[in-house]
């Protein structure tokens, strides 16, 4: 039984529904050494936790600002509309098998999306807590499903993109950015229904950024539509970009948390079934600073999103966010 399959075992009997009552990471991997069959290290189960926090059908979850694990709450409890209904365009859909169904694409789109970014050396954040149990309804407008880093500069090398120190310095004293952040909403489809709203979202998503963009999993086959989101895309300046895999075929991929960890060569046959068309082309725009500040202020993802640019300013590297999630775990490891 792989370690993950263990964790989806132990956690439930461990973690209490009260995000109240969370649990420290610390105590947390205590109490789960106890159970395990195997030995691992610290850094180890942090990594773990930390991969299931952003997998809505794990029985782990972070609690959204501070620290701390609580056990997740099914997707869809009841009648009552979730912020998974809400973020899915959901609000009216009673059948909790097709939320969950319509949940389990969005995710393993998010992971296609991230891994297709990074092969293309650009530096993908993924939204999580934002939208989780109790959040703001208000958060489908105000935050994106991803942000999307673009370096200005850098030299690769084994260890990754290193920036110059010294080229940041000349950038800062001539008030020039390092960075390019685009603002990214993602769709699994949309409809003639859906595809106002989703576009407007996706602008509202992107008013503090550089750039947003509205990218859908599944084929524009409409023609109608693909040309009423051309004209919205080129008015409003969003860029808009379909892959092209059919919906189905979502279904037939491994789980959302398998996609990170997928080898080149398994995720150069899984690209195959993709067929990127670019609707539409953002405009750039200068960053809004004041907008960031307000959207920082009460929302611990943004915040967590310019703390690890910073480190990456600070280190003169272009940490991915897996890289940096690591290092702040390690560092973590004698205690929270």
């Amino acid at each position: 039984m792989t370690l993950r399959d263990q964790l989806n075992d132990i956690l439930p009997e461990i973690l209490r529904p009260n995000p109240a009552e969370s649990i420290k990471g610390t105590e947390l991997i205590r109490l789960v050494k106890f159970r395990l069959r195997q030995e691992y290290s610290d850094a180890t189960l942090r990594y773990h936790f930390s991969i299931m926090c952003c997998d809505p059908g794990s029985p782990i979850a972070k609690v959204e600002q501070g620290q701390g694990y609580y056990l997740r709450k099914p997707v869809i409890a009841g009648g009552s509309v979730t912020m998974t209904q809400a973020k899915l365009g959901m609000l009216f859909e009673s059948d909790a098998d097709v939320v969950n169904q319509a949940a389990a694409r969005q995710q393993k789109f998010r992971a296609i999306y991230a891994r297709d970014m990074e092969n293309s050396g650009r530096f993908p954040f993924l939204f999580d807590s934002s939208f989780a149990p109790g959040a703001p309804y208000e958060n489908v407008w105000k935050c994106p499903d991803a942000v999307i880093v673009d370096w200005d500069s850098g030299i690769i090398s084994d260890q990754g993109l290193k920036l110059s120190a010294r080229e940041l310095e000349l950038k800062r004293a001539m008030g020039v950015q390092p960075f390019r952040l685009s603002s990214v909403k993602l769709k699994v489809e949309v409809t003639h229904d859906s595809f106002r709203e989703d576009f407007f979202q996706a602008l509202s998503n992107a008013r503090w950024s550089h750039g947003g963009e509205l990218i859908i999993a599944a084929p524009l086959k409409d023609e109608e539509l693909a040309e009423q989101l051309r004209q919205l895309g080129t008015e409003f300046g969003i860029g808009i970009v379909c892959y092209g895999i059919e919906i189905d075929a979502l279904d037939d991929l491994r789980p959302s948390y398998e996609i990170p960890d997928m080898t080149s060569r398994e995720f150069e046959a899984l690209e195959k079934r993709l067929h990127r068309q670019r609707i539409t082309t953002a405009r750039p725009r200068n960053i809004d600073w004041r907008l960031i500040e307000h959207v920082r202020t009460d929302n611990a993802e943004f915040q967590e999103l310019f703390h690890w640019l910073s480190r990456s300013l600070a280190e003169s590297r272009a940490y991915t966010w897996r890289e940096y999630c690591r290092l702040a775990n390690h560092l973590l490891e004698d205690g929270e």
